[in-house]
Order: C-alpha cells, then sequence, then structure tokens
C-alpha cells in the first residue's frame, strides 16, 4: 500500500513575459506532476496571469492532472492561433496582407524582422490606428478555456492579477472573487500593440509596470509563509548590450523586473526587523516572517532576446516548457525540505547584491 505523501502549502508569483511565459508552464507543470504541494494563492502578471487561471480552471475540473492537461491545451491553441498572436501579425498584418509572406512566414529570422518592423511602425502609429477593431485571439482562447464562473466561487485557492490603471499609474489587484477575461487580458496588454482594456471607469494596461508579479496580496490575504517567485525575466545580465535589439531587450528585462526587486526589498527590511526583535509588541501581529522561494531564469532565458517573446511557434513553446520543467523538478529536489521552514534564498545577497549584514 502505497503511503500517502503529506502536502506542503506554497503560493505562487508567475512573471509575464509573451511567449516565455510557456516556460512557467513548464515550472508549472513539474509541480503539478510531482503532487506535493496545496496551492493557497497565486498572483500573477501577463503571461503569467493566464497560466494562473487556465491551471486554476483546469484544477477544479481535474486536479492536478486537469490543470496539467489544460495548460497544454492552451499552449496549443496559442501557438495554432500564432499567425494572430504574434504581435507583427495581431493588427499590423490585418492591414498588410502580405506582411507574413514578406518577411518569409513566422520562422525565428522573420519574428526578429517583423518585431522590429512593428516597433518603428509603433513609434507613429498606436494600436488604436493600426488595429482598430482591437482583434486579440488571446481573449477568445481565454473565454473558450477557462471556467471563470468556477473561478469566483472556488474555496480552494485565491487569485491576484495584477494590471496597471492607465490613469492613475498604480497597480490594480483584480481578485478571485470578481475576476473575468478582460481583466486577465488587461494585465497582458503591452500599450504599444493593444488599446487599453476598459473596466469600469478606468481603463488599464500590461500589470508588468508596477507589479511582476505583486508580492503584497499574498502576504497580507494568505495564510501560509511560503511564496515561489517563478521568474522569466533575467534579473543579471554579464555581457553590455550594444546593438539596438539588445538594448531594448535589457531595458524591457529592467522595466518588468523593477516593481519586484522593489518588494523584495521591502521584505528583506521586514525580515530584519523581525529577527533582530526591533517591533513594538502591538504591531507584531501586522506582519510575518515571509519565507522567499524562487525559481530564477538567468540560466534557460539569458540566451533569447526580445523578439523571441513573439515566438508562438510550437517548436519553441515546448522547448521552453521542456527547460522549465527541468527547472521545476530541480527546485523541487533541492528545497522541497525546507518549504514551511526556511526562505530558500536569501533577498540581499541573491537580488539586492548586499551582503546579509
Amino acid at each position: 500500500m502505497t503511503k500517502e505523501v503529506k502536502k506542503k502549502k506554497l503560493n505562487l508569483a508567475l512573471q509575464g513575459g509573451g511567449a516565455h511565459g510557456a516556460f512557467t508552464w513548464g515550472v508549472l507543470d513539474a509541480i503539478l506532476e510531482s503532487k506535493v504541494f496545496d496551492i493557497e494563492g497565486i498572483s500573477a502578471t501577463s503571461a503569467g496571469s493566464m497560466n494562473a487561471v487556465v491551471m486554476a480552471s483546469g484544477y477544479l475540473e481535474g486536479g492536478e492532472d486537469g490543470a496539467r492537461a489544460a495548460l497544454e491545451k492552451f499552449w496549443h491553441e496559442v501557438s495554432d492561433a500564432s499567425a494572430a498572436f504574434c504581435p507583427a501579425s495581431s493588427g499590423l498584418a490585418s492591414s498588410f496582407e502580405n506582411l507574413p509572406q514578406f518577411f518569409g512566414g513566422w520562422g525565428t529570422e522573420s519574428i526578429n524582422n517583423a518585431t522590429h518592423f512593428l516597433n518603428l511602425m509603433s513609434q507613429n502609429l498606436s494600436p488604436y490606428q493600426f488595429n482598430p477593431f482591437n482583434y486579440n485571439p488571446l481573449l477568445d482562447i481565454l473565454k473558450d478555456q477557462v471556467n471563470f464562473d468556477a473561478i469566483q466561487k472556488n474555496k480552494d485557492f485565491a487569485l491576484y492579477i495584477t494590471a496597471t490603471n492607465v490613469r492613475t499609474g498604480d497597480a490594480r489587484i483584480f481578485k478571485t472573487e470578481e475576476l473575468t477575461a478582460d481583466m486577465v487580458m488587461a494585465s497582458a496588454t503591452l500599450p504599444n500593440i493593444f488599446q487599453a482594456v476598459k473596466i469600469g471607469k478606468d481603463h488599464f494596461w500590461d500589470g508588468g509596470y508596477v507589479g511582476n508579479p505583486s508580492l503584497w496580496p499574498l502576504f497580507y490575504d494568505t495564510e501560509i509563509c511560503d511564496i515561489l517567485i517563478v521568474h522569466v525575466n533575467p534579473l543579471v545580465r554579464k555581457e553590455l548590450p550594444m546593438d539596438a535589439p539588445s538594448i531594448e531587450n535589457r531595458l524591457n528585462e529592467i522595466t518588468f523586473n523593477s516593481a519586484l526587486l522593489k518588494e523584495l526589498r521591502a521584505i528583506s527590511f521586514v525580515q530584519k526587523l523581525l529577527e533582530r526583535d526591533m517591533l513594538k509588541d502591538e504591531h507584531k501581529h501586522k506582519y510575518k516572517d515571509v519565507l522567499i522561494h524562487a525559481v530564477r531564469a538567468e540560466d534557460a532565458m539569458s540566451k533569447y532576446d526580445l523578439s523571441s517573446k513573439y515566438d508562438t511557434s510550437w517548436a519553441f513553446l515546448t522547448k521552453l516548457k521542456k527547460q522549465g520543467h527541468a527547472a521545476g523538478k530541480k527546485w523541487i529536489k533541492e528545497n522541497l525540505e525546507h518549504v514551511g521552514k526556511v526562505s530558500t534564498i536569501d533577498i540581499a545577497k541573491d537580488y539586492l547584491g548586499q551582503s546579509a549584514s
């Protein structure tokens, strides 16, 4: 008789990064495959939001196996719709019918060329001009595959989806009980590619500008202390970017990591206050010692440039999934025993370039 493994509780924080979200798909697949974790909360942005709601919907229908199947189906449909999903084709190709042929199809080289072409166009034309009907096939895929009614009513875990309020510049966290496909799309709306998403009286852009992902809902609104951050954007690069695409790529990474680093700096500060017993007794109940874990992206993702975030070919997506799965399995093997006990990263040393003192 097989002994049932007692599951460990874990929160997830999922970064966004276009097609690079397939790396996160692989990490999640490894976590679900292991069947050793109970997920209480998921905070996510952009492609991370897609992974979060698809996994949640699949889990509610069929547990870990259902979640794995749902993620596989989602990314397969993204790939099948790639001619429309790639930003170079989503609005632009509808206006320029022969653009794919001009770039020779949607292989890696042509994605590169088309991405640079789109960047030039977006400096002079907004998505309200080159994509006036705001065509976005991802919205249809989400509505078709995700049962948002079931997600809103579920009590198994909480979802926190970050978007950027265009008017105020603040983060807006859309929570489980209100979550819709439009809110998830708002979290993934890059302003140079798609029109801002209107929800209520406000309009929203990609959440990566203000929280990629937002960590604070996980330590204010959930009971458990452990947060696993699944990175997509490399924090550190050794080489100096010297050509225009490399400079643009690095600026993109820095921008979409900055909010996360600010939150980690705040967590590190609170950890020191708790360790050194520097808080007054009447304030201690407001804080908890958050345990941080991470699957970093440097080893797997540093070799890919900005244009690869738009490569939704099945070969590329499954390659990233395989790399993410390997990274997820490695993290579980090395850190499972520490979950619920200690952080497996040193924020000051691993993220802030400081000594722990």
